[in-house]
């Protein structure tokens, strides 16, 4: 049995996804962000950086891994699935994978922080990261130009991590019109089950005006 340790963002998303897709039992385990639960001495026994998502492998001596990307990689690689074996096949998920935990994640969450939770608007660095979202989005765009999914013809984690993230492009600010490859793989994804049930859950419990004020009291530090 898996425990997952998340919460409603798209990093939390993207092991909920995949655990959805795969069909796996797992204990879903909602971590209030808004009440620092990610602070706590027994979260941070798992997750020394204090974010989610976290998982706990009870079926592997309670084997903790924390950070998406890892996570990910390890429910692929424990069950066999969206984990291509042709190695050449592999290393382009992987690629496009790091892509989104090197680039697409880290400059769409510096646009929602500039966009929607600093207390001041420095339009300068909106603008700076809402270009650099929609830069990589054409990046992906001409990708799936010359492929149906990230690594080829076979839908893969990278595909899952990267959609988690993509999907929130109006809450950046980010634009995706126009990428008609893009929207095509987005609207893809959407439709599969997997995906619907993973980014439903955990459910929103926190407040969003206590997530935002939490969001502006980190950003201020």
């Amino acid at each position: 049995m898996i425990d997952l340790y998340t919460s409603p963002t798209p990093n939390g998303h993207k092991v909920s996804v995949l655990l959805e897709e795969m069909g796996i039992e797992y204990n879903l385990i909602p971590v209030d962000l808004s009440k620092g639960e990610q602070k706590t001495p027994e979260f941070l026994a798992m997750n020394p950086n204090g974010r989610i998502p976290v998982i706990v492998d009870r079926d592997n001596d309670d084997f903790v891994v924390f950070e998406s990307g890892a996570i990910m990689v390890y429910l692929a690689e424990k069950y066999d699935q969206f984990y291509p074996r042709d190695p050449n096949v592999r290393s382009r998920a992987l690629q496009w994978l790091m892509f989104q935990m090197g680039g697409v994640g880290p400059m769409m969450g510096q646009a929602n922080v500039f966009y929607r939770y600093f207390p001041e608007k420095i339009q300068p660095a909106i603008d700076r990261y809402q270009h650099e979202c929609r830069r990589l989005f054409e990046v992906l765009d001409s990708r799936l130009a010359e492929s149906r999914y990230l690594a080829g013809d076979e839908i893969t984690i990278a595909d899952f991590a990267n959609w988690c993230w993509v999907r929130t492009h109006k809450w950046s600010g980010a634009s995706v019109e126009g990428l008609a490859h893009l929207n095509r793989w987005i609207d893809e994804l959407w439709a599969r089950p997997g995906c619907q049930a993973g980014v439903r859950k955990p459910e929103r419990v926190e407040n969003p005006d206590d997530l935002v004020k939490h969001a502006q009291t980190m950003v201020t530090r």
